[in-house]
C-alpha cells in the first residue's frame, strides 16, 4: 500500500506493509526499490530487519563514513540500488538475496 507523505524527508521509505512516498506518482524505479525492501522485511521480520539495518549503519558511521555513504553501504540498500532498475528482479530474486550484495 502506497501512502503519500508530503513532509517525508526522503523520496521513499518502506515500513512493512506500507511504502511511504513524498510525491504523488512515484517512478517505477523508486517503487521497485521500496518493494525490494518490502521483500527483505518479509523475509527477516520487521524487528530483525531494523536491528540489522541500523546496526550496519552505525557500524559504517563508526568506521568514519559520512551519512550518505554509510546508508549506501548497508547491504539492504546495496541490493535495492543494484536492482531497482530491473523491474523483473523480484520475480527471480533469491531468498535472502541481500546476503549476496
Amino acid at each position: 500500500m502506497i501512502i503519500i507523505v508530503p513532509w517525508l524527508w526522503v523520496n521513499g521509505m518502506t515500513i512493512w506493509p506500507f511504502v511511504l512516498v513524498r510525491r504523488p506518482n512515484p517512478s517505477a524505479r523508486l517503487l521497485n526499490h521500496e518493494r525490494i525492501h518490502l521483500r527483505q522485511q518479509l523475509e527477516l521480520g520487521l524487528l530483525p530487519f531494523y536491528i540489522w539495518y541500523f546496526a550496519e549503519y552505525g557500524y559504517y558511521r563508526l568506521r568514519g563514513l559520512r551519512h550518505y555513504d554509510a546508508y549506501r553501504a548497508i547491504r539492504f540498500e546495496r541490493e535495492a540500488f543494484a536492482n531497482d532498475e530491473n523491474l523483473d528482479y523480484l520475480k527471480s530474486r533469491p531468498f535472502w538475496g541481500f546476503l549476496s550484495k
